[in-house]
This record gives C-alpha cells, sequence and structure tokens, in this order.
C-alpha cells in the first residue's frame, strides 16, 4: 500500500490506519499524558520518551509506564487496550529543578510487584537510580558531573545483569557503570584498554574499584543512542558524525560499520533475530544494514524530516513456507532473546525454529519495522525477501505492494542464490506473535556475491526511471537546503571538524560504507500519516497495540487490529477532536 492522502488531508491527524493484517484505530481513553492534560509548551525541552515494565503479578495487569514531560517524570499503571487511563492516580510523579530527565530504563531482570529499578538520565549528566513503587531514591551516579558534564543521551541496563549498565553522553563518550560501587569524589583517571578506528576504550585507574568500570570515546559529536542486540552480545550505536558502529561488547572490537547519507544518524535499532540493524537521521532516510554481511541493504525514503525513533515490530512477521530445499538456518540465531521484553513472543519463536530445523523446510520472512519523525508521521515498513536477498533469480521475485519497484532483483544474479517458489503470491495474513527465523543461504553471507550481483544490474532496477531520478534530486536539494540547516552550529563545528580528517562524505560516498541512492533498494512506506501535531519522539511495540508519543507529552496507544476490545465502541463515540491535540 502506498501512501495514501494528499492535499487538505495531508495536515489532519489520523486517528486510524490499515495495513494488510487490518485496521489500527487510536483509542482516546488509552492516552497517558499529565494530569491536566495540558498540552506541554515543549520548546527547548528535551524529547519526551516512554519506559515500559511488566512485573508479572497476579492481577493479569502488570506493565507499568514511566515517561518524561520537561522537567516533569511520571510512573503509571498501564491499562493498554483493556481500560480507559486514569491519569488523576500516578503511582510516582517527580518534578526536577535545575536539570530534566532525558531519558530512562526498567531493569526487567529485577522487576517484581514490589520493587523496581528505574535508571533516569539527566541535561546535566547524572544518572539517578530511583524506585518508583517504594517510592526511594537509592543512588545519584556522576552527582559532581565529574565523570561527564555533558547531556545524557541514552541509558540502558546492560541485559541479563542486574547491576551493571551502560550511559551515552552528548560528549561522544559512553560509560559502564556497577549499582555496587561509588562514583568517587574526585575525577577520574584511565587508562587505555583498547584503540581502533574512531573509537577508545578506557579503564578506570583507582586503588580501590569504582565507577565508571569503563569509559568508550566513539566517534566525534555527540553519541545519540545505542541498542544491545537481542542476545546482549552486540552494541550498536550511532553518533552525530552519521556513523553506525558495531561492537562486540564483551572483547569491546569493532565489527562493522556505516555512513549516514549526509547529517547525523538519530535512532537505532536490531532486528528481533539480530541479523538487521536498521538506523535513522538527519539524512529523513531509514537504513537497513545486513550485520551478517556488514552492508546497507535498502534505504526507506517517507520521512520529510529527520527520523527520530526506529523500531522492529516482533508480533507482526509473516513467515510463508517454501518448497522443500537446502536451509541453513538453526535455533542458534534465536538463542537467548529473554531480554528486552520479548517474554510473550518467544514460546513462538521457538516453536518457529524448532519446526524449520526439524522439516529442513525453507520460510519466507517479512520484517516489519516502523519510524517516527520530527515531521509528526508515524511510517511503517516491511523488509520482504526480494530486498534481504536481491540476488535471487528475476522470475522468481515479485514485488510486494508495500516495496517501490526497486525491488525487483537485478537480472545479472548469480546461481549461488535463495529461491522462494512460493513466493510468487502476495504474503499471507501474518501469523500472530511469529518472530523471524530468516532463510539465509551460505551463498547469502558472502557479500561479494551479493556486491556484484547488485553493481551488474543497478540499471536493472524498476525504480531507478528518470522520473525517480529527477525526483531524488529534489529529494536531496530539500535535505541540503532545509535539513541541515537545523543542526547547531556546535554541532555544525564538529561535523565539520569529521570532514577534515577521515570521514569527507565525497570519499564515503558510492562506498560499501554508504552505497550511492541509486546502488541499493528504495522502500516505500506500507503507511506514512500524520498522527500528531508536534514532532514524534516515542515507537514502541507492544502484543496487542502500538505506543507513541509526542513532544506535548500525549503518549497515544493504537490497539492492533482485532485486540480493541471493550474500548472500541467508546472510541466510535468519541469525536476526532479528543484524539492527538
Amino acid at each position: 500500500m502506498a501512501t495514501e492522502g494528499g492535499g487538505k488531508e495531508m495536515n489532519e491527524i489520523k486517528t486510524q490506519f490499515t495495513t494488510r493484517e487490518g485496521p489500527y484505530k487510536l483509542l482516546p481513553h488509552s492516552e497517558y499524558s499529565r494530569p491536566n492534560r495540558v498540552p506541554f509548551n515543549s520548546q527547548g525541552s528535551n524529547p519526551v520518551r516512554v519506559s515500559f515494565v511488566n512485573l508479572n503479578d497476579q492481577s493479569g495487569n502488570g506493565d507499568r509506564l514511566c515517561f518524561n514531560v520537561g522537567r516533569e517524570l511520571y510512573f503509571y499503571i498501564y491499562k493498554g487496550v483493556r481500560k480507559a487511563a486514569d491519569l488523576s492516580k500516578p503511582i510516582d510523579k517527580r518534578i526536577y529543578k535545575g536539570t530534566q530527565p532525558t531519558c530512562h530504563d526498567f531493569n526487567h531482570l529485577t522487576a517484581t510487584a514490589e520493587s523496581v529499578s528505574l535508571l533516569v538520565g539527566f541535561s546535566a549528566g547524572q544518572v539517578q537510580l530511583i524506585d518508583p513503587i517504594k517510592k526511594e531514591t537509592s543512588k545519584l551516579f556522576n552527582e559532581e558531573r565529574l565523570i561527564d558534564k555533558s547531556r545524557v543521551t541514552c541509558v540502558k541496563w546492560v541485559p541479563g545483569s542486574e547491576s551493571l549498565f551502560l550511559v551515552a553522553h552528548a560528549s561522544g563518550s559512553m560509560y559502564l557503570y556497577n549499582v555496587e560501587h561509588t562514583c568517587g569524589t574526585t575525577a577520574p583517571h584511565y587508562q587505555l584498554l583498547k584503540q581502533g578506528e574512531s573509537f577508545a576504550v578506557h579503564t578506570c585507574k583507582s586503588k580501590s574499584t569504582r565507577n565508571p568500570l569503563l569509559k568508550w570515546t566513539v566517534g566525534e559529536g555527540a553519541l545519540n543512542e545505542f541498542a544491545f542486540s537481542p542476545d546482549g552480545k552486540f552494541l550498536a550505536c550511532v553518533s552525530q558524525d552519521g556513523f553506525l558502529r558495531v561492537f562486540n561488547f564483551d572483547s569491546v572490537e569493532l565489527r562493522g560499520t556505516m555512513k549516514s547519507y549526509f547529517g547525523g544518524l538519530l535512532c537505532v535499532c536490531w532486528s528481533p533475530d539480530g541479523k538487521y540493524v536498521v538506523t535513522g537521521g538527519e539524512d529523513d532516510l531509514v537504513t537497513v544494514w545486513s550485520f551478517g554481511d556488514c552492508r546497507v541493504i535498502a534505504r526507506g525514503h517517507g520521512h520529510k524530516s529527520w527520523v527520530s525513533v526506529v523500531a522492529f515490530d516482533p508480533y507482526t512477521t509473516s513467515v510463508e513456507e517454501s518448497d522443500p530445499m537446502e536451509f541453513s538456518g538453526s535455533d542458534e540465531d534465536f538463542q537467548d532473546l529473554l531480554h528486552f521484553g520479548r517474554d510473550r513472543a518467544n514460546s513462538t519463536q521457538s516453536r518457529l525454529s524448532k519446526r524449520n530445523s526439524a522439516e529442513s523446510r525453507p520460510v519466507s520472512v517479512t520484517y516489519r519495522f516502523g519510524s517516527v519523525g520530527q515531521d509528526t508521521q508515524l511510517c511503517l515498513w516491511d523488509l520482504t525477501e526480494d530486498i534481504l536477498f536481491p540476488h535471487q533469480p528475476l522470475s522468481r521475485a515479485r514485488t510486494h505492494t508495500n516495496v517501490m519497484n526497486a525491488t525487483s532483483p537485478p537480472a545479472g544474479s548469480t546461481g549461488n542464490s535463495v529461491t522462494t517458489p512460493g513466493n510468487s503470491a502476495p504474503p499471507p495474513l501474518p501469523r500472530s506473535n511469529s518472530l523471524p527465523h530468516s532463510t539465509v543461504s551460505n551463498a547469502g553471507s558472502k557479500s561479494s556475491v551479493a556486491d556484484g550481483a547488485i553493481a551488474s544490474g543497478v540499471s536493472k532496477f524498476a525504480t531507478l526511471s528518470l522520473h525517480d531520478r529527477k525526483d531524488r534530486h529534489h529529494e536531496k536539494d530539500h535535505k541540503r537546503n532545509h535539513s541541515m540547516g537545523h543542526i547547531s552550529s556546535k554541532s555544525s563545528d564538529k561535523l565539520n571538524l569529521v570532514t577534515k580528517t577521515k570521514t569527507d562524505p565525497a570519499k564515503t560516498l558510492g562506498t560499501p560504507l554508504c552505497p550511492r541512492m541509486e546502488d541499493v533498494p528504495l522502500l516505500e512506506p506500507l503507511i506514512c500519516k500524520k498522527i500528531a501535531h508536534e514532532r514524534l519522539t516515542v515507537l514502541i511495540f507492544l502484543e496487542d497495540c502500538i505506543v507513541t508519543a509526542c513532544q506535548e507529552g500525549f503518549i497515544c496507544t493504537w490497539g492492533r487490529p482485532g485486540k480493541v476490545g471493550l474500548l472500541s465502541s467508546q472510541n466510535q463515540a468519541s469525536s476526532p477532536g479528543g484524539t492527538v491535540v
């Protein structure tokens, strides 16, 4: 489905949209915000962020929600699609002076109905550990700002750990902390542990163990976001210098890099099976990078401004069996996926793994991911077999309705390709809660084969018609003239610094680090809808809904098809004016 709407409709706030699996509906009664429901004046404030945790309590209503708006931090029971939100009774509310919360993360491993550990990062550089159920503040890290004085951009618990957490700053540094250790009363002294291209890792020199345990210096400019792979072994970081860098977290080794088309990269996420990384940023694009091949396999263009969040939907995945053939998938791809609140999807995922291994039958997988941006739009994307394996024979490939014709694979393809005879028809309705188990053949993991196939068939991509090339020139003009202008002078200085040293865009463009636009398939969004008046800062996929939030401080719940339940009649009765405004 191509983007819908035009003209007057473009400025309307959408309250529902339809994909192949059915209609998604905004649930006005499930909207969370500050208790007074007054839109927040967001100028000059940090992005609104949302964190979820499930306490596994006996009531069956164990979901908890934390969000920051300006100087305030709220903690609510999240009732989702089942019941209306009660904003008059936050479990915990905090108002900070002199600093603002910028990001937060729950420890899913230690959460119980009686206690939960929540990390909160701040604009002045501190990190607080609080328990919003007990209403306790247990510790404050970097209290005197001796470790780093810059804004905290991202904070996350290390997967599988009850005590280790990682903090990224606008300075471009990341620090590993242990909640059990103190930060000391003097500035830390560091000793080099490992150095590589555009990164260095130091340990803290002191007689007794103190925080931070490690200091990572990555790239130039702010380190905007990081994400652990589903198995917790790898760390993907995106920076203001426009680079994605993926590290082996334990061995501190750089495993792969990618460069944005231009400008900084702002957000990053992993596919549920850890095979792909998606980024978004100031080039208005979403970029899909293959972890196995270390190369860009697709870009998506649907946003008209910077992309602020990207996220995979582990609950919407089409799985289609094909004719018997050699299958190289294994259960190993799906081990250790217990982190990041994916528990509910694990049973289906393990069944899928076992079935594939036992029957040696391939599966055709469509990954679903989403993005939101400063253009107030939500885009959903499908990543299909013809994009993942572009070197399959031309006669076997079929473009899906949500992918521009660029998905037609190159004619000069090699024989070592993954064929999916059963893929000629449109994909069936997704099997509920399936996690992808991709059919990566041995040939598929050889980037040289794939690169050769793409290079030999670049001119054959159907999307790359003259008309689209003209459009792309307009896009480039828009990006040069408008998007880059929004970068602050500080950031520009840092970007120029990088340009002078290692990352001259003219040298990276057209290389595997940053392929030209015509060298990789260009995805078209499945849907692209304006859903807010202010820039969007949150996109989270839950089992029965999608959660979005905008900078005005409204956290919105979109019921999945068939999951609206008791609230559907109320929603239909309410006027659109009571939605996201």
